[in-house]
């Protein structure tokens, strides 16, 4: 199959040369024209903000060429397979590929426990109840992320910024307040914020609604105000993945497809994970061609490893199990597939098309 992320330009590679700025030895190959100007500028704070959702396409159907994030785009690289939250923001906080960090979608099938678990909540998916039985396991994809490494390493400081947990900022003004708090302490420092915006309101009314765009104006509007007051700061605006409107397919719909599968499907609806009864593992991809293979395209589990589609990199001790014996992706079609437990929604992300794989990476140079 082709792998259309490029895995030595990617949003991995970015987190990377941050890394490489700040003294940690990264796993793979950095940026270089990310690495020459931080050298060559050599920032005291390098600020990292992360827009959920905001992905490349999306920016050029909604902002104008001499748009403040146009004029300071370096150009347009690829997310990290999955285009889906879990796996890009645990890749740009991690320096890692997702066939390492193991944080491979939304819902993902955890082998020691033989549950499929909706990552972020550690909830068994379609249920609302925590399981402690994933916390026990949940070591095995701990990765130590690029905050942790600069901080243990005590050269220099790092603090990441987010909507929830202990600290967490209530507003996108909170957010940039906090985040200029951090920058004007002492000492060389990295800072990484992340904002669930557009990502939220594009799953509820779409991409190229009004109130879609309305938030993109403000963001870019609020981003604009805050570099005005820094100095000596790089500040670099990415985001995970893009959107696209999608039709559901729901797989309750589909009884000849149910009857084949071991259990429910994970991953995510447009980059979906089967289990396959031992019975009917050759006849299930001739099947799903037949019902679907005008929406998705189907690979084995030995297809998608040997492609490298998670990314290169040692496999986490989850990953293989993680894949199921085949995963359905969606390119073009806006069609995904919904089954038990899942949300729908009227934009979704995870697919292979342009308008969900490729990000924007903005650089403001307040040096």
């Amino acid at each position: 199959m082709e792998v259309r992320n490029n895995y030595n330009e990617c949003i991995t590679n970015l987190a990377c040369s941050i890394q490489k700025y700040f003294g940690i030895e990264p796993k793979h190959n950095t940026i270089d024209y990310i690495d020459e100007i931080l050298n060559e500028k050599q920032p005291t704070n390098v600020v990292m903000i992360l827009f959920d959702g905001m992905g490349s396409r999306i920016l050029d159907r909604t902002l104008g060429e001499d748009s403040f994030f146009n004029r300071n785009k370096v150009k347009d690289i690829t997310t990290v397979f999955p285009a889906t939250t879990t796996a890009a923001t645990t890749s740009i906080i991690t320096g890692l590929n997702p066939v390492e960090h193991g944080w491979l979608g939304w819902n993902m099938y955890i082998k020691p426990i033989n549950k499929t678990i909706t990552l972020f909540k550690s909830k068994v998916k379609g249920t609302e109840k925590v399981s402690n039985k994933f916390l026990e396991v949940k070591h095995m994809i701990d990765i130590e992320t690029i905050t942790e490494q600069i901080n243990k390493k005590g050269k220099y400081k790092s603090k990441m910024i987010y909507p929830f947990g202990e600290d967490k900022y209530l507003n996108l003004d909170d957010m940039f307040e906090k985040i200029k708090k951090e920058c004007e302490k002492n000492g060389k420092k990295y800072i990484y914020a992340y904002n669930e915006e557009p990502d939220g309101t594009m799953h509820m009314k779409g991409p190229d609604k009004n109130i879609t765009k309305k938030i993109i104006f403000e963001i870019e509007k609020k981003v604009e105000e805050f570099c005005r007051e820094l100095k000596d700061t790089m500040v670099i605006i990415v985001a995970d993945h893009g959107h696209k409107l999608v039709e559901p397919i729901y797989l309750d719909e589909y009884p000849e497809i149910l009857k084949m599968i071991e259990r429910t499907p994970s991953l995510e609806q447009r980059a979906v994970s089967f289990k396959v009864k031992e019975k009917y593992k050759s006849e299930f991809p001739q099947k799903f061609k037949e019902i679907f293979g005008n929406d998705m395209k189907i690979y084995s589990k030995e297809e998608i490893i040997e492609s490298k589609l998670f990314g290169d990199g040692e496999a986490n001790e989850l990953f293989e199990d993680a894949l199921g014996d085949y995963i359905a992706i969606a390119y073009e079609t806006g069609k995904c597939i919904v089954s038990s437990g899942d949300d729908v929604y009227v934009s979704h992300h995870a697919g292979y098309s342009d308008d969900e794989i490729y990000v924007p990476l903005i650089l403001v140079d307040k040096c």
